[in-house]
């Protein structure tokens, strides 16, 4: 990994703790594994450990490291270093993306909360009025009880935010073409087509992972089927949406857009929703970031430890899955 994602992610106690549980390759970490030193220690690696910024684990370096039975990736997608190599190769792989889904969860349940309570233009309107509206005006469209809230795709993340709405008044409904209604069911929430979804949902969260399938999926069409004043929030990439399209809708004032993500990942400073008032762009935050990075080097760890004791990977990353998975 990088020398950076190493600093964040592996504290002191956590290097203390990955050396409890494996004889740990002396620093600095590993970031090009061209290099003679890198070649050294490749010859005597059974695991590597893994983080953003690692190059790719391609046939070189396979070859350079003959012992090499698994990577345990402290961090979500694998896409990036474990190459068609590795899996030929028989390499086990466990991904912390897991872990990684818990800040995004809360992140979107945070979000939901705040939207449906029109927090952000309302405080803006505070600072600008200085004076309270007759809060028994509030209109029908702000607040959180009986709300529809859809989400699109029951990934990771999905999941884990469709269990934390479970104590809300909420009503949820789902997308995902690989869950049935019935199992829908079973997690509580009502299966729907995915023009359903738009057409229904007060706030709509998006969980699709970038894949070519899903490249625009959300388009000019779905969006514009959304209800007035319904808002869109996006924690997974910002090319799932069609940009020019959403960035249309939003400055009409048709809806509202929380978006973690954009497509390009950083927009232009002269592009106009940094200048919506129904427009929160953050950046890229939801994701694991300070105290967070710590659950991802535990369950590094443990996942080492697992693979040591014999006891396998709690979580896998398997081949077969990867044309579904960020």
């Amino acid at each position: 990994m990088s020398p950076q994602a190493a600093a964040a992610v592996f504290t002191s106690r956590a290097l203390a703790a990955l050396g409890e549980v494996c004889d740990l390759a002396p620093l600095p970490v590993l970031d090009d594994l061209s290099t003679v030193r890198a070649k050294e220690v490749l010859a005597d690696v059974e695991v590597l450990v893994t983080g953003w910024g690692c190059p790719r684990l391609d046939a070189d370096v396979l070859a350079a490291a003959p012992r090499l039975k698994a990577v345990v990736h402290a961090a979500g997608s694998v896409r990036g270093h474990v190459t068609d190599a590795c899996w030929e190769r028989g390499l086990a792989v466990s991904s912390a993306a897991a872990a990684n889904a818990l800040p995004v969860a809360e992140y979107t349940l945070a979000m939901i909360l705040l939207h449906g309570k029109h927090v952000l233009e309302r405080a803006r309107d505070f600072a600008r009025t200085r004076a309270r509206d007759n809060w028994l005006l509030t209109t029908q469209d702000v607040g959180n009880y009986r709300r529809t809230v859809g989400i699109l795709s029951a990934s990771l993340i999905g999941r884990r935010v469709i269990e934390l709405l479970r104590p809300f008044d909420f009503d949820v409904l789902l997308h995902d073409p690989y869950v049935t209604p019935a199992q829908a069911a079973e997690l509580g929430v009502e299966w729907v087509e995915l023009a359903e979804l738009f057409t229904r949902s007060d706030l709509l969260s998006v969980h699709t992972p970038l894949l070519p399938a899903t490249r625009g999926l959300v388009d000019r069409t779905l969006l514009g089927a959304m209800r007035p004043g319904a808002a869109l929030l996006n924690t997974s990439r910002g090319a799932v949406i069609d940009q020019d399209a959403l960035t249309d809708v939003v400055r009409a004032g048709r809806i509202r857009a929380v978006l973690d993500v954009t497509d390009p990942d950083v927009l232009p400073a002269d592009h106009p929703l940094w200048d919506c008032p129904n427009a929160l762009i953050t950046p890229h935050l939801a994701g694991s970031q300070g105290s967070e990075w710590e659950r991802l080097a535990d369950t590094a760890v443990d996942e080492v430890a697992r693979w040591a004791a014999g006891d396998g990977f709690a979580h896998p990353v398997r081949r077969e899955r990867l044309a579904f998975l960020a």
